[in-house]
């Protein structure tokens, strides 16, 4: 099956619901100015919570890499999601974890910033909002991520929901889809109903 991540969780019953239904990965963020960040110890017990072989990622914005690699050992995170500004690349040296770095897909040239994206970390294609960041609901230009998934592997994320998950691998190919927004009842809170629904969409995929 398609691999998924889950993101913006924020309870132990969301994450445990995520790996129940075949989630890869759930993301937790960090970021202060999102509606779905939580803090350490928070994370630490879903963290906790979570079966052996689900990737647990954490989601971060223009902070500190000092910042980001003492919550990243605090709570036990596998890997490192950069949706902000900031240059992968002494991460990836530095972190000694899996980074993900997102690309605001709004044109063009966001082939180009893929590509600029060094191959120790892997890019996850987003919605373009500089202040919001991600969770936007907004869908990206698939055609556009098609060409960027065809020269390395994806994460496809931007408004992704169960009406149209289906749809978006069949145009993209990417490596995995990321999810959020479009599994929410409200920020932070998955309506189980939509999560499952999402993944029989990509399980018929």
């Amino acid at each position: 099956m398609m691999r998924v991540k889950v993101c913006g969780i924020t309870t132990v019953e969301d994450a445990e619901l995520a790996a129940s239904l075949g989630a890869a990965a759930i993301g937790i963020v960090f970021w202060p100015d999102s509606p779905r960040a939580i803090d350490v110890p928070h994370a630490r017990h879903i963290v906790c919570a979570l079966p052996p072989f689900l990737t647990r990622v954490g989601v971060f914005v223009n902070q500190p890499m000092k910042d980001v690699m003492t919550i990243a050992e605090d709570v036990g995170l596998d890997a490192i999601q950069l949706h902000g500004d900031e240059d992968p690349e002494p991460y990836a040296r530095e972190c000694r974890r899996s980074i993900i770095k997102a690309i605001a897909v709004k044109n063009g040239a966001s082939e180009d910033a893929a590509a600029d994206v060094p191959s120790s970390a892997t890019v996850l294609l987003d919605a373009h909002d500089p202040v919001k960041r991600g969770g936007t609901g907004r869908s990206i230009d698939w055609t556009i991520a098609a060409a960027i998934a065809r020269r390395r592997p994806v994460i496809l994320s931007g408004g992704l929901t169960p009406a149209n998950v289906s749809d978006a691998i069949a145009a993209v190919s990417p490596y995995a889809v990321d999810v959020s927004s479009g599994v929410e009842c409200l920020p932070g809170r998955k309506d189980p109903a939509k999560l499952r629904a999402f993944f029989a969409a990509v399980k018929s995929s």
